[in-house]
C-alpha cells in the first residue's frame, strides 16, 4: 500500500487572526471551543471535561503538573486521521504549554475540512427495468346462469345485491 504523504496544518499554532471568530471564542469561552471541536471530530462533547477535572483533581493531591490528556489525545488523533506532520512530543509540549491555542487551530483545521470540496466520480450505468413479461390468461369461461350484480366492498368480501 502506498502512503500518502503527511501535509502540514491549515494554519499555525500562532495564526488566530486569520480566523478572528475562532481566536475570541477559545479566549471567551475555551470550554465551549474544546466541546464543539470534540464533537465535530466525532467524540463525546464532554471530553475535554477530562482537561479540568484531571488538572483540578491532581492540583488537589499535590501534583501542580500535568498534560490536558483530552486536549492531547484530540490533537495526535487528528494528525492521524489528516495526515499531518508532527510528533507526539510536539504535541505533549504544545498540549502543556498553550492548551487554548491548540484547540483553536484543531478547529480551524476541522472547518477547513469541511469547507474542502469533495469530489466524486460517477459513472452513467444503464438501467434495466426488469419487470416481468406479461403473461397470458386462459380464457374466461361464461357462466350458463345469470350472475347478480355483486360489487366488491372489501377484498375478498363480495357483496350482492338482489
Amino acid at each position: 500500500m502506498a502512503e500518502k504523504p503527511l501535509t502540514d496544518w491549515d494554519s499555525g499554532l500562532l495564526d488566530c487572526f486569520e480566523d478572528a471568530s475562532t481566536c475570541c471564542y477559545g479566549f471567551w469561552c475555551g470550554p465551549c471551543l474544546a466541546s464543539t471541536v470534540a464533537g465535530r471530530f466525532g467524540e463525546n462533547s464532554c471530553l475535554p471535561l477530562c482537561d479540568t477535572c484531571c488538572s483540578g483533581g491532581l492540583a488537589a493531591c499535590g501534583i501542580p503538573v500535568c498534560v490536558p490528556p483530552a486536549v492531547l489525545s484530540l490533537r495526535a488523533a487528528m494528525r492521524n486521521r489528516y495526515g499531518i506532520k508532527g510528533s507526539l512530543c510536539k504535541d505533549i509540549a504544545i498540549s502543556y504549554c498553550c492548551a487554548t491555542c491548540s484547540w483553536c487551530q484543531m478547529h480551524r483545521e476541522l472547518k477547513h475540512r469541511k469547507q474542502a470540496p469533495t469530489v466524486v466520480n460517477i459513472q452513467n450505468n444503464n438501467i434495466v427495468n426488469m419487470q416481468p413479461f406479461p403473461v397470458m390468461q386462459a380464457p374466461m369461461m361464461m357462466p350458463s346462469q345469470p350472475v347478480p350484480a355483486a360489487y366488491m366492498a372489501q377484498p375478498g368480501v363480495a357483496v350482492v345485491s338482489q
